[in-house]
C-alpha cells in the first residue's frame, strides 16, 4: 500500500452560531509535497445587516497566517457545499482551484439560499473542478458525495500517516448524536430522505475503512475536545 500524501489536518473555528454557541469551522490538509489544501473557507469576512444567525470570530486568513500559509499558498478549496458559512471566503484564494460536486454547482445559481455569497463561489469555470460523486482527489484524500442537507453536499474522507482514517462529515451529519441507523426527527429538512440516506453511507464507510475518527459538522461538545490551530493530526 503505497504511502499516504496527506501528511497534516488543521482545525480551525471562524466564527460561532451564537444562540447555541455552535462552532462554524473549516479544514486545512498539507500534503507531502507541499500542497495546501482549504476544506470550505467559513463566514464572509463582512456579514450581512441585521445578520443574527452567525457572528464572526477569528477569520480563515489570520489562521492560516499563524502557522505561515498565506492566502495565495492556497492550491485547492474543496467547497463542500455554498452556505455562507462554508463559502463565504472562497474569493480570497485567488491562486487556488475550487472543487465541487457538479450537482451542486449547477443546481446553486438558481437557488436563493447560496445568493448572498455568490460573488464568493461563482468564480470563473477554468478555475472550477466539478466532480461526480465519490472521487479520490490525490491519495489519501477522497470527496463522498452526501446530497440531502444540500444537492451535491461532499464529505471527505482523509488517511493521516499516524491518526489513520479521519471523516469529515461536514453537514450530511453535523452533530453526533445524528450519527445512527435509527430513525430521526427530520421534518424541517425538506429531502430528509437523502439527509437518511447519506448518513447511512457514511456510518457503512465507517465500518468499512475503519474510521477511528469522526469529525461532526458543528458539534458544540465534540469541537471542544479535538486539536485546534495551530495544533494537528497527522
Amino acid at each position: 500500500m503505497s504511502q499516504s500524501a496527506v501528511k497534516r489536518l488543521y482545525l480551525m473555528q471562524v466564527g460561532i452560531m451564537p444562540e447555541y454557541q455552535i462552532p462554524v469551522v473549516c479544514y486545512l490538509v498539507q500534503t507531502d509535497d507541499g500542497k495546501n489544501i482549504l476544506i470550505d473557507s467559513g463566514l464572509p469576512e463582512v456579514l450581512p445587516e441585521g445578520e443574527t444567525e452567525f457572528e464572526n470570530g477569528q477569520d480563515v486568513i489570520e489562521q492560516l497566517a499563524s502557522i505561515g500559509v498565506q492566502a495565495g499558498d492556497i492550491d485547492t478549496v474543496v467547497s463542500t457545499h455554498y452556505d455562507g458559512d462554508h463559502a463565504g471566503r472562497h474569493a480570497a484564494f485567488t491562486q487556488a482551484q475550487y472543487v465541487v460536486q457538479r450537482a451542486h454547482h449547477t443546481e446553486a445559481p438558481n437557488n436563493p439560499r447560496f445568493e448572498f455569497v455568490r460573488p464568493q463561489w461563482d468564480q470563473p469555470m477554468e478555475r472550477i473542478r466539478l466532480v461526480d460523486g465519490d472521487t479520490e482527489l490525490l491519495p489519501g484524500l477522497e470527496l463522498i458525495e452526501t446530497s440531502g442537507h444540500a444537492p451535491g453536499h461532499q464529505s471527505v474522507l482523509l488517511r493521516l500517516p499516524k491518526t489513520g482514517a479521519i471523516l469529515l462529515t461536514i453537514d450530511a451529519v453535523p452533530f453526533g448524536e445524528g450519527f445512527t441507523r435509527d430513525e430521526q426527527d427530520n421534518a424541517g429538512n425538506p429531502d430528509a430522505e437523502a439527509t437518511r440516506a447519506s448518513t447511512i453511507k457514511l456510518l457503512d464507510l465507517v465500518e468499512r475503512e475503519h474510521v477511528g475518527l469522526v469529525i461532526f459538522g458543528h458539534d458544540p461538545e465534540q469541537w471542544a475536545t479535538l486539536k485546534k490551530v495551530p495544533e494537528f493530526y497527522e
